[in-house]
């Protein structure tokens, strides 16, 4: 059942970067919204917020009560040691699916990542990466994004909720690098997916992945168009500023981004979650 307009939400991970960009937006849609995050936000945008650790089950259920959707954002966005993954990553996310069923939420939207197949080689010009294409996890960050989608099919098919996973790509204020005039996804893309997988009629599990509407896209467009996801931005528009004598050397093509899909953070060194701004 897919949530109508003016539904309650729940939202965790809701004082986060990427919520930031999609909050308004859902606000705009007309929905009204369950904040939960473990820290108290920045702008509560006249919401109902709720302070709690993503693990803590008994306080979800009654904050997920009377919710049309459950939209999953919480965790840690990149490579940490495995302890604090688990954690928050994992044991959060079975906490927030088993809360769900309890309060008998009936769709989940999952934020997962490109990492969780990211060791999938970049494919041949003309090729597509398929949506549901077999998880490669490059980082114990990407293995985490693998359980979070396994989880959600889980909960799927053992209790009949749907279930959508974002494979989130690039989500930054503009590309960064070479590599994002293929992976980029813009916070309003990444609002219209969002939406897109709130108001989709679809039943069942399905994975679709987070990228923008980018010339260079190596990541199929198909399991978007079917839930009605219409990306309108170009990572094409910012290549100017990325390749050529003036780029910045940090926007340069490493051997790792002409391998795999999850670039550098399939090198022996990943960035972690200290190093730089959350990003995919």
């Amino acid at each position: 059942m897919n949530p109508e307009r003016g539904a309650k939400i729940a939202l965790t991970g809701a004082a986060g970067s990427l919520a930031g960009d999609i909050i308004p937006r859902l606000l705009d849609a007309g929905y009204s919204l369950v904040c939960v995050d473990r820290v108290a936000p920045a702008e509560s945008y006249g919401q109902e917020w709720v302070i709690t650790e993503v693990t803590e089950t008994e306080t979800l259920v009654d904050a997920f009560a009377g919710c049309a959707a459950v939209v999953h954002l919480a965790g840690i966005p990149l490579e940490a040691d495995w302890d604090r993954i688990l954690t928050a990553n994992i044991d959060g996310t079975h906490s927030v699916l088993d809360a769900a069923h309890r309060a008998g939420v009936p769709r989940a939207v999952l934020a997962s990542s490109i990492h969780a197949t990211g060791f999938t080689a970049v494919p041949r010009p003309g090729e597509l990466v398929p949506d549901d294409t077999a998880v490669r996890p490059n980082t114990l960050y990407g293995v985490s994004k693998a359980a979070v989608e396994a989880l959600g099919s889980y909960y799927s098919d053992r209790y009949g909720m749907d279930v959508i996973c974002l494979r989130i790509a690039s989500r930054f204020d503009r590309p960064r690098d070479v590599r994002m005039l293929s992976t980029w996804l813009s916070p309003d893309d990444a609002a219209r997916l969002f939406r897109a997988a709130l108001t989709d009629s679809g039943h069942g599990f399905r994975i679709v992945w987070g990228v923008s509407a980018n010339t260079r896209s190596y990541l199929s467009p198909d399991a978007g168009r079917a839930i009605g996801y219409v990306p309108q931005d170009d990572a094409e528009s910012y290549a100017k500023d990325l390749i050529g004598p003036a780029a910045p050397s940090a926007a340069a093509e490493t051997d790792w981004d002409r391998q795999f899909i999850g670039g550098v953070f399939c090198s022996p060194r990943p960035p972690r979650h200290t190093d730089m701004h959350p990003s995919k």
